[in-house]
């Protein structure tokens, strides 16, 4: 049995240049090991940073014709692109079994598989259930006996039982970076630079706030009375093993900037404080990134753990403010408070003055005005962020936000290609997208004033200084491209969408 794990062509954000965009996926690693551990034979294919367009993907599938195409991606905004590699396949050859997985697909099995060139879904985690998948296609097994998967049956969508989660992710086999092309990964100056990497601890979360897919994509799902429940859980590697992976990433691949993707870094405190002792003692040589949470990240310095962070290498944190109160707060299910957020950003500014501080804020609710978005501006001011996200709500499908939407009939926009966290999706009672979408443009504008930004460009501090220049040269992109239509300078709209790379169709 020949498996091919691929991550397709897709666009990029606007904002940001291909070398930055290109980040190792940990989907296609992790899956590879654990097939490969299990004798599948098995080969890696992340188009982006190959820079291999539709043309050369077809040329590689003729070639390769493998027993099962495998298709990595969550976000819903390159999920077209995911089920066009399905096709592409398909039309090559209808044998092949082609599969997707992610936290789209796992949020609209029955949709899904109306499009005939997906046979399979893997919902949710996915090591052991594509194994299975693929070991039960291989014998000719019974599908239904395996959990965690949908699939087509006699025109109807079948959704197996839930698989329950891997609760000891130590037991996994190191990602399979060996058949990854490490070397092509982050090649900007600026952002995570030095050759950056992703990798995580952790999985899941410990909050689950209304509009996030993250934590639903890594929860426990069962069934309840017919109906699915999703239940939030976090789980870690051991501080040794997590560790391991570091060193095999600083030491053997070179890699001198890591970017964890766990939802929320810093959930256990003698955790993180044994892994950074551990960065240290190992002699370890790579800065970091992470996002972490506002009220945990207090608790640690109060403990001493922030500092052994920043110590061992922590240069760029994010924190998700979204909103400017506690009572916006508690509408999205946050489970604290905006003083706890102040307390957070005060203690690196005035602490830890060499981490690059960064704030995601969301808007467009139905209760927005141009006053909310305003009081938001102004909330990130006063926390001094050296870059604020700012991002219009996206309901994405499986979140209870998106439910809500959908069922109330406030969703403007069903084509998931605009679901890009940049593109208004609905209206406010008070503003519709457009104005939405202008007001945006405007707190960029007025946020990354050129004193502002000049200011961090001399910073002591290099991580600082490396990321101030990136916000100079985001922000000299984004002018140049509003030359060519007058309405981003004018702040009438944001006109730029997902950017289509030059080797997209070669």
């Amino acid at each position: 049995m020949k498996v091919l794990l691929l991550n397709p062509p897709r666009y990029y954000w606007p904002f940001i240049n291909e070398g930055d965009n290109y980040l190792l996926p940990q989907a296609l690693p992790c899956l590879g090991a654990v097939l490969r551990e299990n004798d599948v034979k098995v080969r890696l294919v992340d188009c982006l940073p190959l820079k291999m367009g539709w043309k050369s993907l077809g040329r590689l599938l003729e070639r390769e014709r493998p027993d099962v195409l495998g298709v990595c991606t969550s976000e819903s905004m390159f999920s077209h692109e995911a089920v066009r590699a399905c096709e592409l396949m398909k039309g090559i050859d209808q044998d092949t079994a082609t599969v997707v997985g992610g936290h789209h697909f796992s949020a609209l099995p029955g949709e899904t598989l109306e499009n005939g060139s997906i046979d399979y879904i893997v919902i949710g985690e996915g090591e052991y259930t594509l194994l299975e998948l693929v070991k039960a296609l291989e014998k000719g097994g019974s599908l239904k006996k395996v959990r965690g998967i949908a699939f087509r049956e006699g025109g109807k969508a079948i959704v197996t039982e839930p698989r329950p989660l891997i609760r000891d992710l130590d037991e996994l086999p190191v990602p399979a970076y060996d058949l990854m092309p490490m070397d092509k990964y982050v090649d900007s100056r600026l952002l995570w630079s030095q050759g950056g990497t992703t990798m995580h601890h952790s999985r899941g979360c410990i909050d689950n706030c209304d509009f996030c897919a993250c934590w639903v994509h890594m929860s426990q799902r069962s069934m309840k009375e017919g109906k699915l429940r999703c239940t939030q859980m976090w789980r870690t590697k051991g501080v040794e093993r997590t560790l391991d992976e570091a060193e095999l990433l600083n030491r053997v691949y070179g890699k001198k900037f890591i970017v964890f993707g766990d939802d929320t870094w810093n959930v256990d405190p003698k955790w993180s404080a044994a892994f950074c002792e551990g960065i240290k003692e190992r002699g370890l040589d790579f800065k970091w990134y992470a996002f972490l949470r506002a009220d945990l990240m207090v608790r640690d310095e109060k403990l001493g753990v922030l500092k052994k962070m920043v110590d061992s290498g922590m240069s760029h944190v994010c924190i998700g403010v979204e909103r400017a109160t506690d009572s916006e707060l508690r509408l999205l299910n946050k489970s604290y408070s905006s003083d706890m957020v102040r307390d957070s950003f005060r203690i690196l500014k005035e602490k830890y003055p060499q981490v690059f501080r960064q704030g995601t804020f969301i808007f467009g609710f139905r209760n927005e005005t141009k006053e909310s978005m305003r009081r938001m501006f102004e909330y990130a001011k006063e926390l001094d962020l050296d870059y604020p996200g700012f991002h219009p709500i996206t309901p994405v499908p499986g979140t209870k936000t998106w439910e809500e939407a959908k069922e109330k009939g406030w969703l403007e926009v069903d084509d998931y290609r605009k679901y890009d966290w940049v593109t208004p999706i609905m209206s406010s009672r008070k503003m519709s997208r457009k104005e939405i979408d202008s007001e945006m443009v405007r707190l960029y504008w007025d946020y990354l004033t050129f004193p502002k930004v000049l200011k961090g460009v001399f910073s002591r501090h290099s991580q600082r200084r490396n990321m101030h220049l990136w916000c100079l040269n985001v922000a000299a992109r984004v002018w140049l491209s509003g030359l060519k239509d007058r309405t981003m300078l004018r702040g009438s709209g944001s006109t730029l969408g997902m950017v289509k790379p030059k080797w997209y169709d070669g």
